[in-house]
């Protein structure tokens, strides 16, 4: 069994700054992808930010240079540095994961539970 634990969501002030964490438990065999999407009300989820196994990372245009994503030393971690935060980013954070749990499995795609991100203008 595998699990998300999202932790450093909260309330901020606009132009204020907040960390998520990420960490991925369980029965792991490979993490190939890891990341960050947001759900807003109303709106669909979506992708925020994301690392792959080879260190490649992509973010949604709205983030860019406000945000950063890193791995921890340990490769089932990640961290969501957001900075310069707009009322706009106020959604519920989801971690994401994409891996496997055998050598000889497919990936499937794990969600964390979610955690609310507030940005008061």
């Amino acid at each position: 069994q595998v699990q998300l634990v999202e932790s450093g969501g909260g309330l901020v002030q606009a132009g204020g700054s907040l960390r998520l964490s990420c960490v991925a438990s369980g029965s792991i065999f490979s993490i190939n992808a890891m990341g960050w999407y947001r759900q807003a009300p109303g709106k669909q989820r979506e992708l925020v930010a994301r690392i792959t196994t080879g260190g490649s990372t992509n973010y949604a245009d709205s983030v860019k240079g406000r945000f950063t994503l890193s791995r921890g030393d340990a490769e089932n971690t990640v961290y969501l540095q957001m900075n310069s935060l707009k009322p706009e980013d106020t959604a519920v954070y989801y971690c994401n994961a994409r891996l496997s749990t055998t050598p000889l499995s497919v990936d499937n795609i794990y969600w964390g539970q979610g955690t609310q991100v507030t940005v008061s203008s």
